[in-house]
């Protein structure tokens, strides 16, 4: 049997996981708690709850190296784009008090009963109406 190259490592294969539950959304201004972008603020992109990770714009920023298709349309060179974040490496803005954990408040305004998202701290709604 060939020994495989030292730069080749098979992927693990990955077991099928549950969904985790995540209280971002997208469109959400997010600051990122830990790591090398620590005390960034984006817009959250997309969420990708199968994952547990989170899209931010201007986070994580990595360089693309693209090779020019011209069938394509696509032009070569080294683009630079966001990598996802887990979510819990990020928080949630309030607009009055800075980064804050998010509590549910239980709104039956209009017959229809709707779960908002508050602040810890100061009570506001973190969702916007519509």
């Amino acid at each position: 049997m060939a020994r495989s190259s030292s730069r080749y490592r098979p992927r693990r294969p990955t077991a099928a996981r549950a969904p985790q539950r995540t209280r971002l959304r997208k469109n959400d201004t997010v600051e990122v708690i830990t790591g090398k972008d620590k005390g960034k603020r984006g817009r959250v992109l997309s969420v990708d709850p199968r994952t547990g990770r989170v899209l931010v714009e201007g986070v994580q920023m990595v360089k693309r190296h693209t090779r020019a298709n011209p069938t394509r349309q696509i032009k070569g060179g080294v683009a630079e784009r966001e990598r996802p974040i887990a979510a819990s490496n990020v928080m949630l803005v309030c607009s009055e008090c800075g980064p804050v954990r998010i509590a549910h408040r239980v709104d039956e305004g209009g017959g229809k009963a709707r779960r908002l998202r508050v602040c810890r701290k100061c009570g506001a709604p973190l969702d916007k109406k519509g």
